[in-house]
């Protein structure tokens, strides 16, 4: 998703769903407003107001059913927004306050990470320090109750059940393999700090950083996790794989900040628009937190917008190279514009370009190393696992032998110029 907001910039390919981090497959780009201010209206053509107000009239003369005006003229709204590109709509309140809360990295509910499966609503994780990892939710279990409302496949409906404000509590109904009977756990709702950035050391001297979305807290949690990596590799990192498959996207300003923390100076990216404010460029500051250790970035199909500026940055200043398959190619910029009525207009304002001036709509950018096959799905991080991340996804094992391949050329470039 790739949003820009006169108050928050975003971008991405899917929004982040209230009380977990389950991921929509749209492409999103975008930012919000710093204020609710509606502009002054434009003066409508009169033969196209005239039109619309003779199919407006006739509907609610004659269409079989009564229809309620503002319903009616919410969908006409909806229709004329969608129908631009695929990437700009109407939001409703509801709609607004769901990106709204997947921008924030933090939100009330209970912490768990679901998806939609043909057999029910799957946890995938509880995260870290949450209520429902604090109540023994465990990975792989299936919601199957809420409240005791059955939940059956549908994701949406057992977000919004779940949600409610901290403090007060839910009842979940579980279904867990190797159980006969239903497992019941009550729930109360806290403050959830959701993290998108995960790192792991698969080897001496080489971190794996994954970076699942952007939010507000993305680049702060890049620099913890790099902290860490540092402090469990006394010699210093030789090299870091930077895994962005299947990103959707997030906040701009996350993305741009992440960049930064790796590259000294240039251009970071760019956009054009009609307005001034659709129009900016965000340039790289001065520092390296890993001190210009080679990166190796993962990228797929579902690597998108924000994630897509992260990697063109990187690839585009020698700073990283690529290796997987060809991104999701958004370069789109949205608008989020708060409504005087309630809810936001999210609209296509910008074209956004990389540093060497690209534009990667509809195309994607190509890897240096493409991968060939079907795409698989990062492993999961599981650090309890005995075996390696690097024997347990391919990708990560091409990135690391990548990096130790950049490695050895430094190493001997380092030699040639001690001896001459």
């Amino acid at each position: 998703m790739l949003m820009r907001s006169r108050t928050l910039v975003t971008l991405g390919a899917g929004i982040i769903l209230g009380i977990a981090a389950a991921l929509a497959g749209s492409a999103i780009a975008g930012r919000q407003s710093d204020a609710a201010q509606a502009p002054a209206p434009a003066t409508l053509p009169w033969e196209e107001a005239r039109f619309f107000a003779e199919v407006y009239e006739r509907i609610k003369r004659e269409y079989v059913d009564e229809v309620d005006d503002h319903l009616l003229m919410e969908k006409a709204v909806r229709g004329m927004v969608a129908a631009l590109d695929p990437h700009s709509a109407f939001l409703d309140s509801e709609e607004f306050e769901e990106i709204r809360l997947s921008t924030m990295g933090s939100y009330p509910g209970v912490g768990i990470e679901v998806v939609a499966e043909d057999a029910g609503v799957k946890v995938l994780r509880p995260i870290e320090g949450s209520p429902a990892e604090a109540a023994g939710m465990l990975s792989g279990d299936y919601i199957v109750k809420i409240d005791g409302v059955d939940v059956g496949s549908d994701l949406a409906g057992a977000i919004n059940r779940m949600r409610g404000p901290a403090g007060s509590t839910v009842y979940l109904t579980v279904r867990r393999s190797g159980r006969s009977e239903l497992l019941n756990f009550s729930v109360r709702r806290a403050k959830v700090d959701v993290r998108s950035v995960a790192q792991q050391d698969l080897e001496p001297g080489y971190g794996y950083l994954r970076i699942t979305g952007f939010s507000e807290t993305t680049a702060d949690d890049v620099a913890h996790a790099l902290a860490r990596l540092k402090r469990d590799n006394a010699h210093g990192l030789k090299g870091l794989v930077i895994d962005l498959r299947n990103n959707p996207g997030g906040v701009l300003e996350a993305s741009v900040a992440v960049a930064d923390a790796f590259l000294d100076h240039g251009l970071i990216v760019s956009a054009d628009g009609r307005t001034a404010d659709s129009q900016f460029r965000m340039d790289a500051t001065s520092g390296d937190l890993i001190d210009g250790a080679p990166i190796v970035v993962l990228v797929n199909g579902g690597s998108a917008s924000a994630a897509e500026i992260l990697a063109g940055a990187l690839k585009d200043h020698g700073r990283a190279e690529l290796v997987g398959h060809k991104t999701y190619g958004k370069g789109s910029v949205q608008t989020v514009m708060p409504l005087s009525h309630g809810g936001a207009l999210k609209l296509t304002t910008s074209r956004y370009f990389t540093p060497s001036g690209a534009s990667i709509h509809e195309k994607g950018i190509l890897p240096d190393v493409v991968v060939d096959g079907p795409e698989e799905p990062p492993a999961d991080l599981d650090v309890a696992s005995s075996v390696p991340l690097t024997t347990r996804d391919p990708e990560v094992r091409l990135a690391l032998e990548e990096l130790k391949a950049h490695a050895r050329v430094a190493q001997k470039r380092v030699a040639l110029a001690t001896v001459q």
